[in-house]
């Protein structure tokens, strides 16, 4: 990078932390760390839900996703609208009523203490494993690409994050967030502007989108029923549905944002904001990933995006004698697909479909082809970690889709702008950590510390014990993250893991909501019944017993919990009329 690339990245992220901590100089109280005074307008919260989702895990892999798989993905983000809709008009009211710190508060008056400390527990659980995740992801790929330490790194980045979210608590996350989103979205289409001009001059922006739709890229709706596929209409309309609907509805990183709306319409403008701009964003950033795919059916590519694979690769001679074979196959397919590519551009030209239609099933074999050879090297890095246990990495993850988009950044990008996409990855990073500490120290003090101290202490007591959760889930995430390992690919991960528990937390709310005559002893022993069958379809899945894409965990997860709840609400009435 250059001295201009680290004056931007540094400037950039220098104004986020000072800004957070100048507009939070006035935070005082438990309610003003916690929910900022409920006084946030609909922008702030918009941008801020927004920017909490929105990690750097987004704008790291949903690219490489797109470059991979086309946009099969956007159809996870079609519930999002729907779920949108539905917290709007059943759970916002209910928890302006209240006027609740956390979600978890509502459980206690609906059910009882136990019900809303396992639900609170599961949430801390899968947001506390997701918090490592936040961090870990961005800094294994930034640590890789820069060539810094990823324990380096990872404490960077952590330390960042914790020092503004720990002085500010949540008015400092949203504020700062504003900021992010800003520079994230604008980092965005500068990348799509210097992609679109660095394609060849004879190939304009509609003959490369013309051809990735001859390419299958561009495939966004995918009506078959299949338990297994994890992006089809179904799995997006019902399991990500229930999945936003636990996320945003009972998730306290965005609950949170919303509870410090300054009033109900102003907190359900911001969901609707967020459902509206969300699936463009998605949309947007996957269509990034597929310029970026049709950048390099024009410019050869690494024939692993990873350097430091392809550097392992290279320091045992075996290996390196291997891996050269496979680039001169690989450079052969590169050759002969952008002749083909060239060729379907003049058939466009033409409106010849014949020939259209021929170069098509070409272009596909050639495509079969590259992934093949690409999934050589990935047998040769199996191979590596096998044979060279003790000098590789403890386990090295083969596939390269993650760093596609970061690649091309620092490979192609003018210096400075470099610099600003670094920003961006930093800045989503930042946007995500914070948010998620900041709940994860809320639910924390509220539901857990104060709950059984009660009116012992005054209000700083308490603030001062937020601001203490905060460092200590930042310093947990921090020690997660260091000990973390990558996973098929980073966007499923954080999804996977939220899957993993937001469904039964869905059930027990919903129950909370909409069926009366549901008690706490019931819903809690359902919910654990819920969340033990969630955990054993994973695990059947995972080890090939069944098979079931995981996005489908949240309605099974919901399902069994309200499922189970009925029934077990129907013999403790009729045990206790017996007696």
């Amino acid at each position: 990078m250059s001295y201009l690339d680290w004056t931007v990245l540094v400037v950039t992220l220098s104004f986020i932390v000072f800004y957070g901590f100048w507009k939070t100089r006035n935070v005082n109280s438990t309610e003003s760390y916690i929910l900022g005074d409920r006084a946030l307008k609909w922008h702030t919260i918009g941008l801020s839900i927004m920017a909490t989702q929105a990690s750097a895990i987004t704008f790291l892999s949903t690219p490489g996703q797109g470059f991979d798989d086309g946009m099969r993905f956007a159809q996870f983000y079609f519930g999002l609208p729907l779920a949108m809709i539905i917290l709007c008009v059943f759970v916002l009211p209910i928890f302006y009523r209240l006027k609740v710190y956390t979600a978890y508060e509502y459980l206690e008056q609906r059910f009882d203490l136990k019900t809303r400390q396992f639900t609170a527990f599961l949430f801390l659980l899968g947001r506390g494993l997701a918090a490592g995740i936040t961090i870990y992801a961005p800094a294994i790929i930034m640590s890789v690409i820069l060539g810094w330490s990823l324990s380096w790194t990872i404490v960077i980045l952590g330390v960042i994050v914790i020092a503004y979210t720990v002085f500010g608590g949540t008015t400092a996350v949203s504020q700062t967030q504003k900021q992010q989103m800003i520079i994230i979205l604008s980092g965005l289409f500068v990348a799509f502007w210097v992609i679109i001009n660095k394609l060849p001059p004879e190939v304009s922006f509609g003959d490369a989108v013309s051809v990735a739709g001859k390419m299958g890229k561009l495939n966004v709706v995918d009506f078959k029923f299949d338990l297994n596929n994890k992006y089809n209409m179904w799995s997006a309309l019902f399991g990500g549905t229930f999945l936003f609907l636990s996320y945003f509805g009972t998730d306290q990183s965005q609950v949170q944002r919303y509870l410090s709306g300054k009033t109900l319409t102003e907190s359900r403008l911001g969901l609707i904001f967020n459902g509206i701009f969300k699936v463009p964003m998605q949309f947007f950033v996957l269509f990034v990933g597929i310029m970026v795919f049709m950048f390099f059916q024009f410019t050869k590519p690494p024939i692993h995006f990873n350097p430091a694979n392809v550097e392992i690769l290279n320091s045992k001679p075996e290996y390196r004698d291997s891996l050269a074979l496979v680039q001169q196959n690989f450079d052969q397919v590169f050759e002969l697909k952008k002749a083909k590519i060239n060729t379907m551009i003049a058939a466009i030209d033409n409106k010849n479909e014949v020939q259209i239609e021929t170069v098509k099933k070409e272009l596909n074999v050639l495509d079969r082809r590259d992934r093949i050879i690409r999934k050589d090297v990935e047998g040769l890095l199996k191979s590596y970690e096998v044979n060279y246990p003790s000098m590789g990495m403890a386990s090295i993850e083969t596939r390269d889709t993650d760093y596609v988009f970061i690649s091309f950044v620092t490979t192609y990008l003018p210096s400075g702008l470099v610099g600003l996409l670094l920003a961006v990855i930093f800045a989503a990073a930042m946007s995500s950590v914070a948010s998620e500490l900041s709940a994860l120290a809320s639910c924390t003090t509220i539901d857990f510390y104060r709950r059984y101290f009660g009116d012992k202490h005054d209000d700083q007591h308490y603030l001062r014990a937020a601001k203490i959760f905060t460092l200590m889930w930042g310093m947990a995430a921090l020690a997660f993250a260091g000990g973390a390992s990558l996973f098929e690919n980073l966007i499923e991960f954080v999804n996977i893991v939220g899957s993993l528990f937001y469904g039964t937390i869905l059930g027990v709310f919903a129950v909370g909501f909409f069926i009366k005559s549901v008690k706490g002893n019931a819903i809690f022993w359902a919910a654990i019944i819920g969340e033990i069958s969630v955990v054993s379809i994973f695990l059947l899945d995972y080890h090939g017993v069944i098979s079931i894409a995981y996005l489908w965990l949240n309605l099974i997860g919901c399902a069994i919990t309200i499922l189970i709840s009925l029934i077990l609400q129907g013999f403790f009435q009729k045990d206790a009329l017996v007696r």
